[in-house]
């Protein structure tokens, strides 16, 4: 069935609670509203407020509550609203919900999912365009995937739900209604931890994931008509990272372009560079090369400004250029 990817979290959520009674939803506006981009629309009248559960305005609460709820044997998805409220529950995440599988020997899990939209483009100006995966990326005993096709969103979204650990799954918001394709009717899971190669090519690797993916294949699109191969891999999981396509890619086309909207400076192509670097150094022909956001404290409002911060397809054709010229 041919599906957006707000309507593939929408209808995966409700086939996953109808299969299993411990899944159950809370968050901001949640329930009644279906949340603020509906991705939850319609299944307050279906589950009832015991399943989805509007919460009060407090992420702190929200996460300290499905944490809880995951340690008796729950399966609890909280949202949060946008990335960019996460940080208040940034203790119950980093120092709760990460660290019980290890604390405790292995004797409790946290099988708890983190639904959050991010990402710029939308006018969503500072406090709702930021992108926070390399924040979270830091910490081992979370898992963080990035689906950016309708098939990855409903087969990431059911592993996370399986997955004993947590998992912080990102939803870019450009990409809610601007990215359909086909999403089969069986159950299937994406695993955590593969990326996938998106397009073949021979004369640079390009990496990205979430919407920078979709600038990315355009980008090597017009790269074909002027006799340049890329490569565009789309990691989809950005902890654990599929290292092996990594450097399988780098090997074959020996130059690598990092494609992501976030923030240069430790960002997570400075993690993806350095490890192409100790791994597969001998293969690169040319430097490694990023197209990332700019190192300001947040997206701008204004239409210019934005389009400025953001990353595109003419931005990543560019440095494409550069490093195939080396």
């Amino acid at each position: 069935m041919h599906k957006s990817i707000i309507e593939t979290i929408r209808d995966t959520l409700r086939s996953e609670m109808a299969r299993d009674e411990r899944v159950f939803i809370l968050g901001e506006d949640v329930g009644v509203l279906g949340g603020v981009f509906r991705a939850t629309d319609g299944l307050y009248n279906v589950f009832g407020a015991e399943r989805v559960i509007d919460t009060p305005i407090s992420e702190l609460a929200i996460i300290g509550v499905a944490i809880g709820a995951a340690g008796v044997g729950l399966r609890p998805i909280a949202e949060i609203e946008f990335a960019d409220f996460i940080h208040s529950a940034f203790d119950q995440i980093v120092s709760e919900a990460a660290k019980l599988r290890y604390r405790t020997n292995g004797d409790w899990t946290c099988p708890l999912v983190i639904r959050t939209p991010y990402g710029g483009g939308i006018h969503g100006a500072i406090y709702h365009s930021q992108s926070i995966e390399a924040t979270f990326a830091h910490f081992p005993g979370i898992k963080i995937v990035a689906p950016s096709t309708p098939y990855d969103a409903k087969g990431l979204l059911r592993a996370a739900i399986a997955d004993p650990d947590p998992v912080l799954y990102l939803e870019h918001k450009k990409t809610y209604r601007a990215i359909k394709g086909e999403v089969p009717d069986e159950d299937y899971i994406v695993p955590i931890g593969k990326a996938q190669v998106k397009r073949a090519g021979s004369d640079l690797s390009i990496f990205a994931y979430g919407m920078m993916l979709h600038e990315s294949l355009a980008a090597a699109e017009t790269l074909a008509h002027e006799d340049i191969s890329a490569e565009v891999i789309d990691l989809r999981s950005l902890l654990p990272m599929d290292w092996e396509t990594i450097f399988e890619s780098v090997r074959k086309t020996n130059r690598a372009l990092i494609v992501h909207e976030d923030t240069c400076t430790m960002g997570l192509g400075a993690e993806i560079g350095a490890r192409i670097a100790e791994q597969a150094f001998l293969d690169l022909d040319a430097p490694i090369m990023r197209v990332t956001g700019p190192d300001l404290p947040g997206v701008p409002f204004n239409e210019i400004g934005e389009q400025t911060f953001m990353v595109n397809a003419q931005k990543i054709a560019d440095a494409a250029r550069r490093l195939a010229a080396f």
